[in-house]
């Protein structure tokens, strides 16, 4: 894995905070996404490992650690879950763990970050759609209270449909909405994603055509449950087995 352009800077100013050895950090958020606006926090996230005394003792760490830091005059927002948690949030049907892992924003990796990867396309299900599908409506709401519109959650409400349905069609993790519209190629995406790269985070959108938005999030949403049924993707997880060795592994030499 490459390292991203600007993680030393980035893991730098994290490691501050982060007591505890990383097994890895990516950029998550309107970064890896592919349309940050130009006052988007950079979003880090990340998997720390707590050494075995602080697990099985009665002074037990801390189990997900989160920072919020200004960093050369932008926002840093740090998340890191110990490698326990994160492994068992591998298991469900977790989409936010997933983009993490497979984030080519790569801040800091290790020989077992690689390792990892691997294994987690065996906990990869058709079942992952419900997350999509859920987040979809979650950011679908958001959208349809403001007054005026905000470009923001119409794009996450694109952005997760169209990862869903790619992931059911090929068991590859891709968030980021400029590489998936290669795909998909819907003719209002690049408009959309123009104007919040050029705006503010909180930009509003100048196209408040509510009927045809309503119509396309309807439309993705049954395209999505569609592949989910069709999808060649396993109804269960089969990688407990190999995360739970890399786990133990990694907690011992954590010593």
């Amino acid at each position: 894995m490459q390292r991203w352009q600007q993680g030393e800077q980035l893991l730098s100013a994290a490691l501050a905070y982060q007591p505890y050895p990383i097994l890895f950090a990516t950029i998550s958020g309107a970064h890896l996404y592919g349309f940050p606006s130009p006052d988007s926090d950079y979003d880090l996230r990340g998997v720390h490992i707590l050494p075995v005394s602080e697990v099985v003792g009665l002074n037990l760490g801390r189990e997900t650690i989160e920072v919020s830091q200004v960093w050369e005059g932008l926002q840093l927002d740090l998340v890191t879950h110990d490698i326990k948690k994160f492994f068992s949030l591998l298991l469900k049907k977790n989409g936010y763990v997933l983009e993490q892992l497979y984030s080519p924003l790569v801040v800091h990796t290790t020989p077992e970050h690689e390792e990892l990867t691997a294994i987690a396309k065996h906990c990869i299900t058709r079942h992952h759609s419900h997350h999509y599908l859920g987040f979809a409506q979650t950011q679908w709401g958001l959208f349809a209270k403001d007054n005026p519109r905000r470009v923001k959650p119409l794009l996450y409400v694109y952005r997760v449909l169209l990862t869903g349905i790619h992931l059911m069609q090929t068991g590859i993790v891709e968030a980021n909405l400029v590489q998936l519209n290669e795909k998909f190629k819907l003719p209002y995406i690049p408009d959309l994603i123009a104007q919040k790269l050029a705006g503010k985070e909180k930009s509003f959108l100048e196209d408040t055509n509510m009927a045809f938005y309503l119509s396309e999030y309807h439309r993705l949403r049954r395209e999505l449950e569609e592949a989910s049924q069709v999808s060649l993707l396993p109804e269960s997880p089969s990688g407990k087995d190999a995360l739970n060795d890399l786990l133990v592994r990694l907690r011992l030499a954590s010593n």
